[in-house]
């Protein structure tokens, strides 16, 4: 597994979402890893490993496999990548973590009775109807994924929806499609409140992606767990407010942060 590596000290983990691969943190990377020990697998399926199994319990071991030769980690997870976390907690449980940061996620993507928190607008016939249009047309597909990312449909500079596309396109189709259902198939609910380290639940108060109530719940339900809104982002606050979310990160990982949640 190829896995982006900077700087040194408290070890943050830095997991990305789905059709992305680890340089999505480049940005991040410059910013924290004059402080910490900055380090960002490409994740089964993406990237580098491409070959790799598409599903959330081989991103979850190679999670693992990471984190063996690491401690008191900070495990930063991004859309699917939050998921990822939550199934390493699953698997693995969670000595080596020293706090879990989500960003934009839901641990159920979708909707039902009782569970408002999912994909916004996506009941389960919304969920099949996209799945059946990413089997149908996966252009089609990128271009919705890339125009969701962020608050606006043209993206942040430096980091545009043309951009977005071409990263989103390198993947191999049908990858993304079984990963994209190994997501929406997930119930990680169960997950949340067994946690046993501070937990920030991160998410764009311009989401179009997901409801700020799932970070409300996340929240909520960790026994440790805050949320923290980014005013001026979508589903990509790491790329629209790259300072704030450093600087938000740096916080809680900060020397005794990770003890007592900010």
């Amino acid at each position: 597994m190829a896995v982006r590596e900077a700087g040194s000290g408290r070890p943050l983990v830095f997991l990305h979402g789905w059709t992305m691969d680890a340089s999505i943190f480049e940005g991040q990377f410059g910013r924290l890893s004059d402080r910490f020990h900055c380090l960002a697998p490409d994740l089964p399926g993406h990237g580098t490993a491409r070959d790799g199994a598409p599903t959330l319990e081989a991103a979850a071991d190679a999670v693992d496999a990471l984190l063996r030769e690491l401690s008191e980690v900070v495990l930063i997870g991004w859309s699917m990548g939050a998921s990822v976390a939550w199934s390493y907690v699953r698997r693995h449980g969670a000595e080596a973590l020293a706090g879990l940061v989500t960003v934009d996620m839901s641990p159920r993507l979708l909707n039902g009775p009782g569970w408002p928190h999912g994909l916004l607008g996506q009941e389960r016939a919304g969920a099949r109807a996209m799945a059946a249009r990413f089997d149908a047309d996966w252009e089609g597909g990128a271009q919705a994924i890339a125009s969701t990312m962020f608050a606006t449909r043209d993206g942040v500079p430096g980091y545009g929806r043309d951009r977005a596309m071409r990263q989103v396109t390198s993947n191999e189709p049908e990858t993304m499609r079984r990963i994209w259902r190994a997501l929406v198939a997930a119930d990680l609910r169960d997950v949340v409140p067994r946690v046993p380290v501070p937990v920030l639940a991160c998410h764009g108060a311009r989401s179009r992606v997901y409801p700020a109530s799932a970070a409300e719940w996340i929240a909520g339900a960790s026994p440790q767990g805050r949320r923290l809104a980014f005013e001026m982002s979508g589903h990509s606050p790491h790329l629209e407010e790259p300072d704030a979310f450093a600087e938000a990160i740096a916080k809680f990982a900060g020397q005794g942060a990770c003890e007592h949640a900010p």
